[in-house]
Protein backbone atom coordinates (compact mmCIF):
# COMPACT_ATOMS: atom_id res chain seq x y z
CA UNK A 1 0.00 0.00 0.00
CA UNK A 2 0.87 3.47 -1.02
CA UNK A 3 0.64 5.85 1.97
CA UNK A 4 0.72 9.63 1.71
CA UNK A 5 1.61 11.69 4.22
CA UNK A 6 1.08 15.12 4.21
CA UNK A 7 1.71 18.23 6.78
CA UNK A 8 3.50 22.02 7.16
CA UNK A 9 6.99 22.53 5.52
CA UNK A 10 7.71 23.91 8.84
CA UNK A 11 6.67 22.10 12.11
CA UNK A 12 6.53 22.15 16.20
CA UNK A 13 9.26 20.00 17.89
CA UNK A 14 6.12 17.44 18.80
CA UNK A 15 4.86 17.55 15.29
CA UNK A 16 8.20 16.41 14.52
CA UNK A 17 9.01 13.64 16.69
CA UNK A 18 5.32 12.33 15.35
CA UNK A 19 6.04 12.31 12.16
CA UNK A 20 9.54 10.52 12.81
CA UNK A 21 7.42 7.59 14.78
CA UNK A 22 4.53 7.42 12.06
CA UNK A 23 7.60 7.05 9.24
CA UNK A 24 9.41 4.12 11.55
CA UNK A 25 5.68 2.55 11.93
CA UNK A 26 4.76 2.63 8.43
CA UNK A 27 8.04 1.11 7.07
CA UNK A 28 7.62 -1.64 9.67
CA UNK A 29 4.55 -2.57 8.32
CA UNK A 30 5.40 -2.47 4.87
CA UNK A 31 4.20 0.38 3.46
CA UNK A 32 5.80 3.03 1.01
CA UNK A 33 5.71 6.71 1.84
CA UNK A 34 4.76 9.27 -0.67
CA UNK A 35 5.22 12.88 0.60
CA UNK A 36 6.02 16.22 -0.42
CA UNK A 37 9.71 15.64 -0.23
CA UNK A 38 10.58 18.85 1.40
CA UNK A 39 11.14 19.59 5.28
CA UNK A 40 9.10 19.58 8.16
CA UNK A 41 6.67 17.13 8.89
CA UNK A 42 7.66 15.35 5.12
CA UNK A 43 11.53 15.89 6.37
CA UNK A 44 10.42 13.91 9.75
CA UNK A 45 8.24 11.11 8.20
CA UNK A 46 11.13 10.82 5.63
CA UNK A 47 13.84 10.20 8.61
CA UNK A 48 11.87 7.71 10.05
CA UNK A 49 11.12 5.51 6.95
CA UNK A 50 15.01 5.57 6.41
CA UNK A 51 15.60 4.56 9.98
CA UNK A 52 13.34 1.51 9.95
CA UNK A 53 14.85 0.39 6.40
CA UNK A 54 11.76 1.37 4.15
CA UNK A 55 11.28 3.60 1.02
CA UNK A 56 10.11 7.11 0.92
CA UNK A 57 9.38 9.25 -2.27
CA UNK A 58 9.23 12.57 -2.61
CA UNK A 59 6.95 13.90 -5.07
CA UNK A 60 8.77 17.61 -5.26
CA UNK A 61 7.22 20.52 -6.77
CA UNK A 62 10.21 21.61 -8.62
CA UNK A 63 13.67 20.11 -9.33
CA UNK A 64 14.79 16.69 -8.24
CA UNK A 65 17.69 18.14 -6.03
CA UNK A 66 15.06 19.93 -3.86
CA UNK A 67 14.31 16.95 -1.63
CA UNK A 68 15.09 16.06 1.73
CA UNK A 69 18.21 13.88 2.50
CA UNK A 70 16.19 11.19 3.46
CA UNK A 71 14.08 10.35 0.68
CA UNK A 72 14.94 7.25 -1.17
CA UNK A 73 13.00 8.59 -4.79
CA UNK A 74 12.95 11.95 -5.79
CA UNK A 75 10.02 12.85 -8.87
CA UNK A 76 10.69 16.23 -10.09
CA UNK A 77 7.33 17.34 -10.77
CA UNK A 78 8.01 21.23 -11.70
CA UNK A 79 4.44 21.40 -10.86
CA UNK A 80 4.54 23.56 -7.84
CA UNK A 81 1.59 23.37 -5.35
CA UNK A 82 -0.16 21.21 -7.85
CA UNK A 83 2.45 18.55 -7.01
CA UNK A 84 -0.03 17.75 -4.47
CA UNK A 85 -2.43 16.51 -6.71
CA UNK A 86 -0.01 14.05 -7.64
CA UNK A 87 0.95 13.14 -3.93
CA UNK A 88 -2.78 12.13 -3.56
CA UNK A 89 -4.06 10.73 -6.89
CA UNK A 90 -1.07 8.48 -6.34
CA UNK A 91 -2.00 7.42 -2.70
CA UNK A 92 -4.45 4.78 -1.77
CA UNK A 93 -4.92 6.50 2.05
CA UNK A 94 -3.81 9.87 3.28
CA UNK A 95 -2.34 10.67 6.94
CA UNK A 96 -2.52 14.83 7.73
CA UNK A 97 -0.63 16.03 10.27
CA UNK A 98 -0.10 19.63 11.07
CA UNK A 99 0.06 21.87 8.28
CA UNK A 100 -1.30 25.21 6.77
CA UNK A 101 -3.05 25.47 3.50
CA UNK A 102 -1.13 23.09 1.27
CA UNK A 103 -1.62 20.36 3.74
CA UNK A 104 -5.78 21.39 4.18
CA UNK A 105 -5.98 21.43 -0.03
CA UNK A 106 -4.20 17.73 -0.31
CA UNK A 107 -6.96 16.88 2.76
CA UNK A 108 -9.80 18.35 0.91
CA UNK A 109 -8.57 16.59 -2.35
CA UNK A 110 -8.05 12.95 -1.13
CA UNK A 111 -11.95 13.10 0.52
CA UNK A 112 -12.84 14.10 -2.99
CA UNK A 113 -11.03 11.07 -4.50
CA UNK A 114 -13.09 9.46 -2.06
CA UNK A 115 -9.51 8.14 -0.31
CA UNK A 116 -9.18 7.45 3.31
CA UNK A 117 -7.94 10.39 5.50
CA UNK A 118 -6.55 9.96 8.92
CA UNK A 119 -5.94 13.32 10.70
CA UNK A 120 -3.35 13.28 13.21
CA UNK A 121 -3.45 16.29 15.30
CA UNK A 122 -4.36 18.02 12.08
CA UNK A 123 -7.50 19.90 10.25
CA UNK A 124 -10.54 19.70 11.45
CA UNK A 125 -12.24 18.45 7.89
CA UNK A 126 -15.81 16.43 7.93
CA UNK A 127 -15.37 12.77 6.78
CA UNK A 128 -11.46 12.76 8.26
CA UNK A 129 -11.20 9.92 10.61
CA UNK A 130 -9.20 11.64 13.90
CA UNK A 131 -6.55 9.64 16.03
CA UNK A 132 -4.17 11.22 18.53
CA UNK A 133 -1.14 8.95 18.38
CA UNK A 134 0.96 7.35 15.26
CA UNK A 135 0.42 4.35 16.64
CA UNK A 136 -3.22 4.68 16.32
CA UNK A 137 -2.89 6.00 12.77
CA UNK A 138 -0.57 2.61 11.64
CA UNK A 139 -3.29 0.48 13.36
CA UNK A 140 -5.91 2.92 11.37
CA UNK A 141 -4.73 1.88 8.24
CA UNK A 142 -4.46 -1.61 8.89
CA UNK A 143 -8.15 -1.71 8.89
CA UNK A 144 -8.83 0.46 5.89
Amino acid sequence: MQVAVVGGGECSPEAEKDARTLGRLLAEAGYILLCGGKGGVMEAVCAGVRDAGGHAVGILPGEKNEGNMHISISIATGMGQARNVVVVKSADAVIALPGVYGTLSEIALALKMKKPVIGLHSWEVPGMLKVNTPQEAAEMLGRI
